[in-house]
């Protein structure tokens, strides 16, 4: 239970003052209530349904001076005291309830906006390492359980003021008797423990119940496109089949131990009140009207009693789900990309006057693992020329690209900026200067428009649709029914993969940048398309440090240098016509293949 503690003591630091203010109120709501039990007895003198001398009772004192009044007229003004008693009782419990639920949630909010800070702020490599479905399984449902759990606790909270209040009344009334039934209630919360400890155990099981659904919805989603093309339907219905049919035996399982808990609560609630009654009647031999006066107040606590045990074990089965929430903003705060917090709201401008370089640079995904993925790397990019790696698959074309924008480190050697260290400090500056075009373009469920803003916010409409001019994608956005307002699907599934990388192409080009990255941008083109682009880019040489990912050697002509890898390093390096006359190099190899050429 250690995990719910952290969080409620994060949440009483939320709220401050309020939430102490609100548990006096619940204080004072009890009171009232107790107040208004306490006031049964003259009710029922009053009434004449039973004679009961009010003398016995000194806290009814208050009240004698009704004894000059007609019965009538007292029965009415303490009737009247009564409604206004639950009235006020009932306000204030409105209010708490509103206070509680505006604190409640903009905690969880709270939680929400600090979990996704964490995760954004996190570096690459852990989110290679993690699987996206269990990072949305606890910013969803996991949260939605700590929501449970926190509001489960502030019910707990009402249920323990409440009790305590009754149980000072009851004290005031008889101390042996109240002790009979503390002893007895102590026993049942001993008891009880059984119920949590296996209310827990059931939460875990929901909870890796449900990071398996969503993990496996939301990779079968993503490759719906495989399922049908490979009629892979009945197997991954067949999947959903047994997952589900584990749920249900879950939910069943909950559902009888929440019932086994309850039947015990309830029977050990009459065996308590039957001796209970038992003891007041043959042991202490209380006056009927004192009898009936704290019976009446222990009939209203044990509901209570058994609301305390039943919190207990709703907190205790959202337990799983405050440690997994714990465990990833821990895992978070442990890959952060930048520690200093202060450098994000400082991001200095940065402008490349010479290039960017790699000294000795070796890198590994794992570092347990002896093969590196790219090893003694060493070259330098000049400013405003344009630079192509390539590469056959798996050289580490792409890994070399992540070093450059920092996305990934080196395990050795370093990345320069103009001679001086890519590190914390600079490391968003840099990113701010480069645009990056990746091989699988993305694009939000929103319209092209906004698709575009997202970079460059302030962007007018003459030079969106320049940018669209340039990366040839104006005329097919023009001939869409909304235009620039066209929705374009779930990562743009609406859209050709050609339409796709042109529009993520023009965003690219939109935020103006030092710095173009292009990752096999031109790869789901046409030629006519491609020529274009590759004509818009020749005029962009000059005027930004252009970087080219290719497979396509023919797309490459016109690079100022040409770096070759091949498993992780470079073995040849230089102009497009030098390397293509090596004829026993790598480059000429994969350029005869391609072209069918001899060179």
């Amino acid at each position: 239970m250690s995990q719910v503690f952290y969080f409620i003591k994060r949440l009483f630091s939320y709220s401050g003052n309020i939430l102490y203010l609100n548990l006096f109120g619940m204080g004072l709501v009890s009171f009232l209530e107790g107040l208004g039990i306490l006031l049964l007895v003259p009710m029922i003198s009053y009434s004449a349904i039973i004679n009961i001398d009010l003398g016995g009772f000194k806290f009814l004192k208050f009240l004698n001076f009704l004894q000059d009044f007609p019965k009538i007229q007292a029965l009415v003004f303490i009737l009247g005291f009564y409604i206004s008693l639950v009235l006020v009782q009932n306000l204030i419990q409105r209010n708490l309830s509103i206070r509680n639920v505006r604190i409640t949630q903009g905690f969880i909010r709270q939680l929400r906006l600090e979990t996704y800070n964490d995760l954004l702020k996190a570096n690459w490599e852990f989110y290679t390492k993690e699987r996206k479905a269990d990072l949305i399984n606890v910013m969803t449902m996991e949260l939605a359980r700590v929501s449970g759990g926190i509001i489960q606790f502030l019910l707990l909270l009402a249920s323990l003021v409440f009790t305590c209040i009754q149980i000072l009344i009851a004290l005031w009334l008889s101390i042996k008797l109240t002790i009979v039934v503390l002893l007895s209630g102590c026993i049942l919360a001993i008891f009880s423990r059984r119920f949590i400890r296996q209310s827990k155990l059931l939460g875990t099981k929901t909870s890796i119940l449900a990071q398996e659904y969503l993990g496996g919805i939301t990779d079968q989603l993503n490759g719906i496109k495989e399922i049908k093309s490979n009629t892979l339907e009945d197997s991954r219905l067949l999947w959903l089949n047994f997952l589900t049919k584990g749920m249900i035996e879950e939910q069943i399982e909950y559902i009888k131990l929440k019932t086994t808990s309850q039947i015990f609560y309830k029977i050990s609630s009459a065996c308590l009140i039957a001796i209970f009654i038992f003891i007041c009647v043959l042991i202490f031999d209380l006056q009927p009207e004192q009898f009936l006066l704290i019976l009446i107040i222990f009939s209203r606590l044990w509901p209570r009693i058994t609301e305390i045990q039943s919190s207990m074990e709703q907190i205790a089965t959202s337990v799983p789900a405050f440690k997994a929430l714990i465990d990833l903003q821990k895992r978070c705060k442990q890959a952060a990309e930048i520690n200093d917090e202060t450098i994000y709201k400082n991001i200095k401008p940065l402008g490349i006057e010479k290039g960017i370089e790699c000294r000795e640079v070796f890198f590994r995904y794992n570092r347990n693992e002896g093969k590196y993925a790219l090893q003694n790397i060493n070259l330098m990019i000049p400013i405003n020329c344009m630079t192509a790696i390539v590469g056959p698959s798996g050289a580490g074309k792409s890994t070399l690209i992540d070093l450059l924008m920092g996305l990934n480190k080196p395990e050795h050697g370093n990345i320069l900026v103009d001679g001086i260290l890519l590190a914390e400090e600079n490391l968003l500056s840099l990113r701010r200067l480069v645009s990056y075009v990746p091989q699988e373009p993305f694009l939000f469920n929103v319209s092209i428009r906004e698709n575009l803003l997202l970079i460059a916010p302030n962007s007018s409409d003459k030079q969106i649709w320049e940018a669209l001019e340039f990366s040839a994608a104006a005329e097919f956005v023009k001939n869409l029914p909304m235009g620039l307002d066209t929705i374009v699907g779930d990562r743009g599934i609406r859209l050709s993969g050609g339409e796709r990388q042109r529009l993520v192409l023009a965003r690219a080009i939109l935020r103006k940048p030092s710095v173009l990255v292009l990752d096999e941008a031109t790869s789901a083109l046409d030629s006519e398309n491609e020529s274009k682009i590759q004509e818009a880019l020749e005029k962009l040489k000059g005027t930004m440090t252009i970087i080219v990912i290719a497979h396509r050697l023919s797309t490459i002509r016109n690079a100022d240098q040409v770096i070759v890898l091949d498993q992780g390093e470079i073995i040849q390096q230089g102009q497009f016509n030098q390397l293509a006359s090596e004829k026993r190099g790598v480059f000429s190899s994969l350029l005869r293949k391609q072209m069918g050429i001899s060179v």
